[in-house]
């Protein structure tokens, strides 16, 4: 087989520049290795960044008859004192909500509404095991298909493939690791119709925790200090159980949904980017070029705004073939800021905040001066807000539709 543009990984970033290309007449392909987008995905938020893409690309009105929950407050509580975070009712733009939603739900409405594409095609099951190089140019990917080994060859190789990428592994590019002081424990328990709670963040001596309203149930991020998780198993998960219902009591009837330690996913966090993103032939986004933490949530929307930076800078290129390295590289430059300072900002909430909490001892935990003048001051509450809701540079879509892009809709989504 052979594209102009063969793209790795069908995660945010992957489906939204796939999307974006084929839209505009690019012969573009999305590789995904699952056979399906139904896992349970870390991230799910879609921030309003995310939501006025998909509002200037024509899509909002459809994507939001899928179910969210919306969040506009961000509240926890620190030692036991009440406070407000962030305030997106202060935001002025056109959704200043945070979107609750499923990624799966979100990965396969843009595969399908990028069925509308002929030049789109998205190959599920479909994993790459290695590069095809010809000399210093990487000139497509080797992948493995329930029907045996393929060669795609691609004038362009994107990879979107994540944080363990195996094709950042196979290119040799250097990763700088910038490091992160606590690793995640992912899970979830059911949630009665009844059961309403505004809180957040829990943050103890020693423990902190993060809970999510997904309707039906709650998500729960149960945060640890960097390596712990085989001393917390030690503990038993008795005592794990008893720690998660004191900190949220409001979890006490669904935690019996948590009947082993199967039912945690260990996410280890890590904060890392590369020093370059692009070979010849090649370029890097998403996780795969900048692994972020989790806090602000910010993973998948960074991921969607590296898509829309890409098809804008090399979409009327690609119109002519694989662009230079430096005209790749434009993507990095364009890119690196807003991805330096979240990273710089998720570094000093680590250090400042999570890791003397997660340190524990028996001084009752104090709120740092500045979460207290946030709660105290409304009116600063709009700025963490704008930074977890819109970020450093958000990206707007200038990549044009190509004239005859469109085909029948045959799922009769979208509207152009």
């Amino acid at each position: 087989m052979k594209v102009r543009c063969c793209i790795v990984g069908g995660g945010p970033a992957g489906m939204m520049l796939g999307y974006l290309l084929g839209r505009a007449g690019i012969d573009v392909m999305v590789l995904e290795k699952h056979a399906d987008f139904f896992r349970d995905f870390r991230g799910d938020t879609v921030h309003p960044s995310t939501l006025q893409v998909m509002d200037e690309l024509g899509l909002i009105a459809c994507f939001l008859t899928l179910p969210y929950q919306p969040m506009q407050k961000i509240d926890g509580l620190f030692g036991g004192t009440p406070v407000r975070i962030a305030d997106l009712r202060r935001l002025h733009t056109k959704y200043p909500f945070i979107a609750f939603m499923p990624q799966w739900d979100f990965l396969n409405f843009l595969r399908e509404a990028g069925k509308r594409f002929a030049s789109l095609k998205v190959m599920m099951n479909t994993e790459a095991v290695d590069l095809i190089r010809r000399g210093e140019t990487i000139a497509g990917v080797r992948a493995k298909t329930p029907d045996g080994i393929v060669d795609i060859e691609a004038d362009l190789t994107i990879a979107c493939d994540g944080r363990h990428s195996i094709v950042r592994e196979r290119a040799g590019l250097e990763v700088e690791e910038i490091g992160a002081p606590m690793d995640v424990l992912w899970f979830r328990v059911g949630r009665r119709a009844d059961e309403t709670e505004n809180l957040f963040a829990r943050v103890e001596p020693g423990k902190m925790m993060v809970t999510f309203d997904r309707g039906d149930y709650w998500q729960c991020a149960y945060v640890i200090a960097k390596g712990q998780y085989d001393a917390v198993k030690a503990r038993g998960l008795q005592a794990l159980t008893d720690d998660i219902v004191r900190m949220a009591p409001i979890l006490k009837s669904g935690i019996v949904d948590v009947k082993s330690f199967d039912d945690f996913k260990l996410l280890t966090v890590a904060i890392n980017r590369l020093k370059r993103w692009t070979r010849p032939g090649l370029l890097c986004i998403g996780d795969a070029a900048h692994a972020m933490s989790p806090v602000g949530g910010v993973g998948v929307n960074l991921a969607v705004q590296d898509a829309v930076a890409t098809a804008n800078l090399l979409a009327d290129k690609l119109q002519y073939g694989c662009p230079s390295e430096g005209e790749l590289d434009a993507v990095r430059r364009r890119r690196e800021f807003p991805v330096k300072m979240t990273q710089a900002m998720q570094v000093i909430v680590q250090n400042n905040i999570i890791s003397g909490a997660l340190q524990g001892g028996d001084r009752p935990l104090k709120v740092p001066l500045v979460v207290r003048l946030i709660t105290a001051l409304p009116w600063l509450q709009g700025i963490p807000a704008r930074l977890i809701a819109l970020g450093v540079r958000p990206e707007h879509v200038q990549s044009k539709a190509a004239p005859g892009s469109y085909r029948n809709d045959p799922v009769g989504i979208i509207p152009r």
